[in-house]
Formats: structure tokens, C-alpha cells, sequence
């Protein structure tokens, strides 16, 4: 049977229940068990929308991690990533970008990166990753108060145009 809807708190509740058949996933774990969490996120066959909140100091790793384990939700057409306060920098953003890159059925992304410590070549290499979701249709990307200058964004701004069925953007760059 699917279950619409679920919400976890914590891992061990989370990988106690029938994970596999979830379609609509809210998640808010510790950067650990985020990464470990990431290993299991390709076993989600039905899994249709996430939402994921993260405050909990992520870093590059986990950051990479997180967008290595959403790559490999292939039915995913929803997501919504809070990584607001973390130490997020270029080596993090670009591995989310590259894992989200995969996501061919993404068509509405709603990606939270304030206050972290993203420069020049982290939004590049999202952009360049979040190019690559071709069915993107709805994006909303908030990167204020990290390191981007004029080529961060002008980096940026060439993967998004890619975006060829972009048709709703909300863009702070700060």
C-alpha cells in the first residue's frame, strides 16, 4: 500500500516504516544521519515530493552526499531543501547542483542556501547542475548571505537559462 504522506523526526522511526512506499517524504534530521540517509534515497520507487529541512551545521560532504542520494530518485518531481545555516561552501553546492542535475523528472524546486558560504564557483557549478533538469518548470533559489560575486552569478545565471521549460522563477541573490 502507498502512504500519501509522512513525516520523521528521527532515523530510527523513519527506517522502522515501510520507506519504500511513501510518496510524500518531510524530513528533519542531523547532518549524520543525513548522510546516511542518502544511501537509501535510490530505494524510493514511488517517492514523488520531498521536503527536507536542515539547520544542523552540513557541510560540503553533506551536502554532496544529499544531492548524490536525490540523484537517484528518479520519479521525484518535487523537492524542497531547507539548508538555511549551514557551512555549505563550493565544493557542497556544486555536489547538490551535479546530484540534482539527475533528477529528469524535477519540475518544481524550491532550494533554501541562506547563510552559508557559497562563492563564485558554488553557484556555478549549481547552475550548471540545476541546467541539466530539463523538465524544470517552477524554481524558487535563495542564496543570499554567502560569497557570491558577478561571476558567481553570472555563472549562475547561465546554467538556469538552460532551463529551457523554466517558466516561474524566483531568484535572491542578495
Amino acid at each position: 500500500m502507498i502512504q500519501k504522506e509522512k513525516q520523521f523526526y528521527n532515523l530510527k522511526k523513519f527506517l522502522k516504516s515501510s520507506y519504500q512506499s511513501h510518496e510524500v517524504l518531510y524530513i528533519q534530521l542531523t547532518d549524520r544521519s543525513s548522510s546516511f540517509l542518502c544511501s537509501f534515497l535510490g530505494k524510493f520507487l514511488n517517492l514523488l515530493k520531498i521536503t527536507h529541512d536542515l539547520g544542523n551545521k552540513i557541510g560540503d560532504q553533506g551536502a554532496s552526499d544529499l544531492g548524490s542520494g536525490l540523484g537517484k530518485c528518479t520519479n521525484l518531481s518535487n523537492l524542497t531543501l531547507n539548508l538555511n545555516y549551514n557551512i555549505i561552501g563550493d565544493e557542497g553546492a556544486s555536489g547538490l547542483g551535479s546530484g540534482l542535475g539527475k533528477c529528469t523528472n524535477l519540475s518544481n524546486l524550491t532550494l533554501y542556501l541562506l547563510y552559508n558560504k557559497i562563492g563564485d564557483e558554488g553557484a556555478s557549478g549549481l547552475g550548471s547542475g540545476l541546467g541539466k533538469c530539463t523538465n524544470l518548470s517552477n524554481l524558487t533559489l535563495k542564496l543570499y548571505y554567502n560569497k557570491i560575486g558577478d561571476e558567481g552569478a553570472s555563472g549562475l545565471g547561465s546554467g538556469l537559462g538552460k532551463c529551457t521549460n523554466l517558466s516561474d522563477l524566483t531568484l535572491d541573490l542578495g
